[in-house]
């Protein structure tokens, strides 16, 4: 029975995505057999209705295909281990919960070996944020402790929050630094909740913790529960002097309903903002990050590639990863033609729109008078438009965040937001990105 087990386990790894089938099914246990029946243990209620519930039938149909309809499975809850020292868990330098894939002694993400400080390109939009991160991780006490990092996708908050943890290891390697998501600290804490493991969730964060990296803070909009425990946790790391980073594409006063104890905890420290990279700064990032994939350029495509991508550094390295692809699978030489080439496929399509055209689009196709995107007004009629409007400004033209904001008497950071909702919408309706689609097509054409 227990080979029938392990082909059973085999079959359904094939059919389950990775992550669920570690999380769901990897945890069960085969606890014995009774004649043609396997009884299998789950770690607790829980995670036994969420099998049955989503992975039972998948179950029954493999089982009766291994086993050619001779045998049938019975889930219950594995009993409690017996004789477990209450010491044990605290033996540990970091706290793990059960069954949860947790990297030891690094919370529940690693860092990125590439996110260090000596990687990171310096230049006037980002110089103040880069001096406030390195003194947060090298200096013993840092006066201005919480340190919110603000910036748009893309322009390397996550590399310095990342390089902050680096460089504290370095020097401590003893440290517990935990890196985490906003979105992964709420997961943690429900299923924390949902097995009876709070305590040790709370212990975790409070007492067996030097440093919280908390990446994409805005995740926590409208989330009380997670709100009210988060901000305990802050107020008793920062008791006990504990260094913390918050990242964010939003300030804490344009987070929507959040509550007044988080939004004063980030608001305690320092803000300080990441902005989309100048002229100088990027040709600095594309002759380093060329460098570092071993690309030889001429200094006329580094200001072709500064010029035409005026966009995040993500876009900037994509460009380079596709320019050197292209020359080595296609054996084609690097020249100012192969560079136009790769433009293409990142900005071509999306660099002769204006504003205008966006407006008296979006305007026309919702009914709207243009006066309604400037509005204060915060009806569904009207802000979905205006979202959609600043989506296509953002998407197809080359304005900034101030300029987009300044169009319709908005600030920087309702603008990432609007983004957000957006893009957000586009992958849970397929109606919107059908819309957004249809907006991107008449666009083109009226470039043509």
């Amino acid at each position: 029975m227990n080979n029938v087990w392990e082909s059973l386990k085999e079959a359904l790894r094939s059919k389950v995505p990775e992550k669920s089938y570690s999380l769901w099914i990897k945890p069960i246990t085969l606890l014995e057999h009774k004649e043609s029946t396997l009884l299998l243990g789950c770690p607790n209620k829980f995670s036994l209705n969420w099998v049955m519930e989503n992975y039972g039938e998948i179950m029954e149909e493999r089982l009766r295909e291994i086993s050619e309809g001779s045998c049938s499975f019975h889930l219950k809850v594995m009993p409690a281990p017996k004789n477990v020292p209450k010491q044990a868990l605290k033996d540990e330098p970091q706290l793990v919960l059960p069954h949860v894939p947790v990297t030891p002694r690094r919370g529940w993400r690693t860092l990125n070996h590439d996110f260090t400080f000596d990687r990171f390109v310096v230049g006037k939009c980002n110089e103040f944020a880069y001096s406030a991160s390195k003194a947060l991780a090298l200096e013993s006490s840092f006066p201005y402790n919480p340190l919110f990092l603000l910036a748009n996708t893309g322009l390397g908050k996550s590399h310095l929050s990342q390089a902050v943890g680096h460089a504290m290891l370095q020097n401590k390697p003893d440290l517990r630094v935990y890196y985490i998501t906003a979105e992964d600290f709420v997961n943690e804490m429900i299923w924390a909740l949902k097995n009876n493991s709070i305590e040790e969730f709370k212990g975790k964060y409070r007492r067996s913790c030097d440093a919280l990296l908390l990446e994409e803070v805005h995740f926590l909009s409208g989330k009380e529960k997670t709100q009210v425990e988060l901000g305990y946790t802050l107020d008793a790391l920062a008791d006990d002097h504990k260094k913390i980073i918050f990242t964010s594409s939003v300030l804490p006063k344009d987070i929507p309903n959040l509550s007044k104890e988080l939004y004063s905890r980030f608001n305690s420290g320092l803000i300080a903002t990441l902005d989309m990279p100048d002229y100088d700064t990027r040709l600095k990032i594309l002759e380093k990050k060329a460098s570092e994939q071993n690309l030889h350029l001429s200094d006329e495509i580094v200001h072709l590639l500064a010029e035409k991508l005026p966009g995040d550094i993500r876009q900037m390295e994509s460009a380079l990863r596709c320019l050197k692809a292209k020359s080595e699978l296609l054996k084609a030489k690097i020249d100012m033609d192969l560079a136009r080439e790769v433009l293409q496929c990142h900005v071509s399509e999306e660099s002769g729109s204006n504003q205008e055209d966006i407006r008296a689009l979006v305007c026309r196709y919702f009914k709207i008078d243009p006066s309604v995107l400037q509005s204060k007004s915060r009806k569904a009629a009207h802000s979905y438009p205006r979202n959609v409007y600043v989506y296509l400004c953002r998407r197809h033209t080359s304005m900034t965040l101030e300029q987009i904001g300044q169009s319709i008497n908005r600030n920087h950071s309702t603008i990432v937001y609007a983004c957000e909702v957006i893009e957000r919408k586009m992958k849970a309706d397929a109606k919107v990105k059908n819309q957004i689609a249809f907006f991107g097509q008449r666009l083109r054409g009226v470039q043509a």
